[in-house]
């Protein structure tokens, strides 16, 4: 038996193409292969859980009192974006009437006339589904964005931001790369799922923000550990399966293509891993998880441009290059004195320009011809004496580039000036943590509600017979707490029952505890028997 592939079942007829087709006359799924819209499917799918993976990831990344807040806002920004992309988004960055190589129209402002006509991108599926899928990218770069506001950054402002930012930095940067009349796309850029605008967008952004927002106080940084590397780890997994989907689906097919997206994503992901790993190791002579899902991560970063152009052993060397440069990156916040927390910049900005590069030396036509549809379309780079793509690619990394920090910085400086929409917290906020100050829930609930144990009972100028400062019942919903304080058993009741209040003065009761610590010294160093253990009164 013998199989020849030979595109859609039925080439499309133009009918109704202004209006994306109209299915009351036809049926509008004759067009396009159901395997190849099925894939789609569910690689849009495999990349929205790109977000939740990007919200673990920050979360275990930054300290505990403000892991949640990481989460909250790489979830909240793909609802902005959602809003964003249905209402005036897609028509910027994707619409094929606009003829300006800057920015599409708004000719398909709220979904209009996109329906079953072929997609903007590839005459494999229709635009309906591109769409969709196309909206995942802008959500998940948004989501890499919020790393900037990590452990100081306001939330609401941030999704502010991240509104003007998906239209006036990301809808053109999709546009130059992927418009039908994009300047990008007319002087042949290699950029096939997003280094220019996912990767360069998300990591000049995040230097930007970071910039505008200042350094988190100095004092509060001494000895910095991310305080969950089990989180770190899972957003990790949930990353790289959405990013097959991500690389994978850029084919806009079930083909050959996606195929081999996945295998050079997969091959420069776990070298760049491997090259990170040791790089880390030289200097702890320890192994580190935290330096394995750093290189992984940059690793499927730079294939994001390049695994749709690059041959297996192309994409070997892209991830111990990548897994270097990405790795002596880190250092460059510290030259320039922007802290970029989360390193979105080393790990997504210089991974993308890494993969972008090598585009211009590797690149092969018969990789970009395994689609089916750009067979003999696409010339290859260096290795195929095709010489021009250097410059071109290093043109379309500086616009990008420079067109993202400037605008970024200018968007983030006006929304600071708005009263109300002031980007950072304050310096007593920054203290608590996001998670109390932005949301009044934690990701770790036992412990945040311990940590004011102190603070509730009575100070140590207080008079003896003196109650405690909390009525019965507490703000965490723990009534046991106060009955305890009162020196009944948890399940006898109490005859006031108002809401608790904070107790006054500092929350964390640091005065009192090293009061407490200073009176404990004291009696151990004038001979004093140290008080019992509460074991020792149990026996």
């Amino acid at each position: 038996m013998s199989y020849a592939w030979i595109g859609a079942p039925t080439p499309f007829n133009g009918t109704n193409e202004a209006l994306g087709g109209d299915s009351s006359t036809e049926n509008l799924n004759q067009w396009f292969q159901p395997g190849d819209q099925a894939y789609i499917i569910v690689a849009s799918a495999m990349v929205l859980l790109m977000i939740p993976g990007l919200g673990f990831l920050y979360s275990g990344l930054a300290r505990r009192k403000s892991a949640l807040s990481m989460i909250w806002a790489c979830m909240a920004s793909s609802s902005v974006v959602t809003f964003q992309w249905y209402f005036w988004g897609y028509s910027l960055a994707f619409s094929n009437y606009s003829t300006n190589g800057f920015i599409g129209d708004l000719r398909k402002f709220g979904l209009q006339n996109t329906l079953g006509a072929p997609s903007p991108g590839s005459p494999l599926i229709p635009e309906l589904l591109y769409a969709f899928y196309q909206m995942q990218f802008c959500a998940v770069t948004a989501a890499i964005v919020m790393g900037s506001v990590a452990e100081r950054g306001r939330l609401i402002p941030a999704m502010v931001f991240i509104f003007c930012w998906a239209t006036i930095v990301y809808c053109p940067l999709a546009w130059w790369a992927w418009g039908a009349n994009g300047w990008g796309f007319s002087w042949g850029v290699m950029d096939y799922a997003g280094g220019g605008p996912v990767e360069i967008g998300s990591g000049l952004t995040a230097l930007a923000y970071s910039w505008v927002l200042g350094r988190r106080q100095e004092k509060m940084m001494l000895n910095f550990r991310p305080h969950n590397v089990s989180l770190i780890t899972l957003g990790t997994i949930l990353l790289w399966f959405g990013w097959l989907g991500f690389n994978g689906g850029s084919s806009f097919g079930a083909n050959l293509r996606a195929v081999m997206a996945c295998w050079n994503s997969n091959l420069t992901a776990m070298f760049a891993a491997i090259t990170w790993t040791i790089l880390d190791w030289r200097l702890a002579r320890k192994w580190s998880m935290v330096g394995w899902c750093s290189g992984t991560i940059s690793g499927l970063v730079a294939a994001t441009p390049a695994s749709g152009y690059l041959t297996p052993w192309a994409s070997v060397i892209l991830g111990i290059c990548t897994g270097v440069i990405a790795n002596f990156s880190t250092k460059i916040k510290y030259w320039i004195k922007i802290d970029d927390a989360m390193d979105v910049f080393a790990e997504h900005g210089v991974a993308g320009i890494v993969g972008l590069l090598f585009n211009a030396v590797f690149a092969a036509d018969y990789i970009t011809g395994l689609d089916g549809v750009n067979t003999g379309g696409l010339p290859g780079g260096w290795i195929q004496h095709n010489w021009k793509f250097m410059y071109i690619q290093i043109a379309y990394i500086v616009a990008c580039s420079a067109y993202t920090f400037v605008v970024s910085a200018l968007i983030a400086y006006i929304i600071n000036w708005i009263p109300g929409l002031k980007l950072r917290a304050s310096e007593e906020a920054e203290l608590l943590g996001m998670d109390d100050d932005q949301l009044g829930e934690f990701a770790y609930d036992y412990v945040e509600v311990r940590r004011d144990y102190l603070a509730w009972t009575p100070a140590k100028s207080d008079p003896e017979d003196k109650p405690h400062q909390i009525p019965q019942g507490d703000r965490y919903g723990i009534p046991s707490h106060s009955q305890m304080l009162e020196g009944k058993e948890p399940s006898e009741s109490s005859s006031d029952g108002q809401r608790p209040m904070p107790a006054a003065g500092d929350r964390h009761a640091m005065a009192y505890e090293k009061t407490e610590r200073e009176k404990a010294a004291e009696g151990l160093h004038e001979g004093s028997p140290p008080p019992p253990s509460s074991q020792g009164k149990e026996q």
